[in-house]
């Protein structure tokens, strides 16, 4: 197959050849611009030839530049597969004769690990398979991946689920490694161990043991991927914070205020020599599986991004086989966490190099080799990854408008009829990107409107930092108004009903949730109404609180009301009114 004009410009420049030939008709085109290469690879070459001036691209130009692309054959990509080893250890091994370390009990819903030491010549991350069935009761219940993780070292993890005895034993194409059985107790779960997210409600969450779950959650793309002491200021920082759930990438991100290079790489190699994608780098997963225990032991969940396309490294253009290996690799490391999501990718359809059928690929990998399920979906950029995909547990929303988001939220949920978390609504900050420079009152105005209509916002901050230490990507401190506001919304809804809130078509004017007759929850954003009237059934009595959502005030009027009666507000923006039946 021949280079022609409808092709994108990623798969061209692939090829060194008719990069040549494009920089000899058109270098323009490869000039540095203030967008990331991504768009430019995003698009196809007759869409960038149509930019160009028309003085650069005369019919000449353009037929001599179509000519030679035409003339070049497409390069064949080779998969790069390498089967286990059929024969990696000799019959001289005695089987199941590798050192094998594991607990006696673990708590429910926390992972319980097996570690063996075991041979380590050639290549164990391709060479090597190793699983482990889990049985309760003598009945298979689990099957989980192992993996290697360096210096002769394999483990295999595993999140119990019930209390009382377990059994388990790996399976093993070295002979060291297969055989080997074990046994362990699940013991009740500590006070703040709720186990796993799940979907509940249809629309909401609740923890595996029944707790309600209300995510209020941030956005830090690469704060793992900072030097130490950031790092653990950003813990801090989220400890003291309202949120309970975290965006954030497993490989590091290259954009404007990020052009660091990470602490570690996922792969043996470097960006200069290339990479070895078939040997991974057990100190950058050690690295950000720790930072996933962290975030657990602040109870705040790991919304955790497979996929990005802001990359200078080569991660987002990884071989069919390579992406493949990366995501059970990723799997049996990390599913045994209790406090993690999956997010497929952060702005899939920026990604040039991956089509729809490879993100299905991508998340059937995912669920087979999660035992344990966990929550996941997939984030738009432009346009929205079809969310009735069954696999999808919630929808993962960017913005597609640049002021209308929130209020869209009670439209999505009739056409997904799945949870709704705007997990990009725009960010506080003054940067110069419309995406980057809301006020803190809009931020707080889009979380309360979002919530009313039964959804649920995610925050950002992108203030301008001397060092370039911006929340949104590298973390740090919280500079922003909206964070306190955002955690007196959460106090609001974990106050509400436990079922979560729900919208009511009640006004018009102005959005409202709660359940019928006897909890109303109206929100007022950006108006600013001196009064209300409200027509609600006769012989049921409610107590109403007029709140202040910027200044985080509950005001309880003395009087009890029932049927029609009227309410006087002060006349300000981001007002709500609370009623709740006596």
């Amino acid at each position: 197959m021949s280079y022609s004009p409808n092709m994108k410009m990623g798969k061209i420049l692939a090829n060194k050849n008719a990069k040549a030939v494009l920089l000899k008709y058109v270098p323009q085109l490869l000039e540095p611009t203030e967008f990331p290469i991504m768009f430019v690879k995003l698009n196809t070459l007759e869409q960038l030839i149509s930019r160009l001036p028309e003085s650069l691209r005369t019919t000449d130009i353009v037929e001599k530049l179509y000519s030679e692309l035409a003339a070049l054959e497409e390069l064949e990509e080779e998969t790069g597969y390498v089967s286990p080893a059929s024969n990696y250890e000799s019959e001289s091994v005695i089987l199941g004769s590798a050192r094998v370390y594991s607990k006696n009990s673990v708590e429910k819903w926390a992972a319980f690990e097996v570690e063996l030491h075991g041979p380590h010549h050639g290549n164990p991350f391709i060479d090597v398979t190793l699983e482990a069935e889990f049985y309760f009761n003598g009945k298979k219940r689990y099957k989980t991946l192992g993996f290697y993780d360096g210096e002769g070292i394999y483990r295999i993890r595993f999140m119990p689920d019930i209390e009382g005895s377990w059994t388990f034993q790996t399976t093993s194409n070295a002979r060291s490694l297969t055989g080997i059985k074990g046994e362990f107790t699940c013991v009740s779960p500590s006070k703040e161990n709720h186990g796993p997210v799940r979907v509940k409600n249809t629309f909401h969450f609740s923890y595996e043991d029944g707790t309600p779950y209300v995510p209020v959650g941030t956005t830090c793309y690469a704060w793992v991927h900072q030097e130490e002491k950031l790092i653990q200021q950003t813990l801090n920082t989220l400890q003291a914070s309202p949120f309970n759930k975290i965006r954030m990438c497993v490989f590091p991100k290259s954009y404007q205020f990020n052009s660091n290079e990470p602490l570690y790489y996922p792969f043996e190699g470097s960006l200069e020599e290339g990479w070895d994608f078939t040997r991974f780098n057990p100190k950058f997963f050690q690295h950000l599986e720790q930072r996933i225990a962290d975030l657990g032991n602040l109870g705040i969940e790991a919304d955790l991004i497979l996929y990005h396309a802001y990359d200078r490294w080569g991660f987002a253009e990884m071989k069919q086989v390579e992406d493949d290996r990366y995501l059970r690799y990723l799997s049996a490391r990390l599913s045994a966490y209790r406090n993690l999501w999956w997010s497929l990718a952060n702005e899939y359809d920026l990604m040039w190099a991956k089509e729809i059928e490879d993100w299905e690929r991508f998340a059937q990998i995912i669920t087979e080799n999660d035992p344990h399920h966990h929550l996941i979906s997939i984030h738009n950029c432009w346009g929205f990854y079809d969310y009735t995909r069954p696999w999808i547990t919630h929808c993962s929303v960017q913005r597609i408008d640049v002021y209308k988001t929130s209020e869209n939220t009670d439209d999505w949920r009739k056409q997904w009829n799945k949870p709704i978390v705007i997990d990009e609504c725009a960010y506080e900050g003054d940067i110069d990107q419309g995406w980057g420079n809301i006020t803190g009152e809009e931020m707080v105005r889009r979380f309360w409107e979002g919530a009313v209509r039964g959804g649920y916002v995610g925050h950002g901050e992108t203030y301008l930092h001397p060092e370039d230490i911006l929340w949104w990507s590298k973390g740090g401190q919280l500079h922003g108004d909206s964070p306190k506001r955002i955690g007196f919304l959460r106090r609001i809804m974990e106050e509400g009903p436990e079922e979560g809130l729900n919208p009511l078509e009640t006004a018009w004017d102005a959005p409202s949730a709660g359940i019928p007759d006897l909890f109303y929850l109206y929100y007022y954003g950006f108006n600013r109404p001196s009064f209300r009237e409200y027509r609600m059934k006769t012989g049921i009595q409610y107590k109403v609180e007029v709140i202040d959502t910027w200044e985080m005030t509950i005001n309880e009027l003395e009087d009890v009301y029932e049927g029609k009666f009227r309410i006087e507000l002060p006349g300000k923006q981001y007002m709500a009114v609370r009623m709740t039946k006596i």
